[in-house]
């Protein structure tokens, strides 16, 4: 019972830096089968959800966005989605953007399913709750020298040489 009241304070957890949020609509503290990936073994809808941050830091010349899963079993994390290049006038995803609705300019790279675009929540069959942290970084320059097929190790690196601030929601996932 502990563990579960735990888990539950601990399920939605924002991390702010200075007065920049990020907030979504439609994760709560247990992603749903709407952010769940259609596919590996997974029958989700794979629908990215909507994301709004307010009060980037000064000096924000663009946005990104990732999702990570620290938890995945692979000794590295998992990758679900890297979205960068977003101009800084751009203060929202709305549901279901990947690879349809993505702001001008903005792109889309390759995550660890080896796809462009959103990837959603798979941890394996009988794991414990996995935590996905959706990310949106205020960036010091407006584009990035990134391209679809870029790796998110390269991506990562690219986007933390060029944060000047952060924001993330937690939640959590388990099938």
């Amino acid at each position: 019972m502990k563990r579960l009241l735990i888990s539950i304070v601990l399920s939605a957890t924002v991390v702010m830096a200075g007065n920049f949020t990020l907030k979504s609509n439609d994760i709560k503290g247990q992603l749903s089968r709407a952010q769940e990936f259609n596919g590996f073994g997974c029958n989700g809808e794979n629908i990215s959800p909507s994301l709004s941050w307010k009060d980037a830091p000064k000096g924000t010349k663009s946005f990104a966005v990732t999702v990570y899963d620290p938890d995945a079993p692979t000794g590295s994390g998992w990758w679900h989605w890297l979205v960068v290049n977003i101009p800084a006038n751009v203060t929202s995803l709305p549901t279901g953007a990947s690879g349809k609705m993505m702001p001008k300019g903005a792109v889309e790279t390759v995550n660890d399913y080896g796809m462009t675009g959103y990837g959603g929540a798979c941890p394996p069959k009988g794991d414990k709750p996995h935590r996905y942290i959706f990310t949106v970084y205020a960036l010091d320059v407006e584009k990035l020298p990134v391209k679809p097929d870029t790796n998110a190790p390269v991506v990562g690196f690219q986007i933390n040489a060029h944060t000047i601030g952060k924001a993330s929601i937690v939640s959590y996932y388990r099938r």
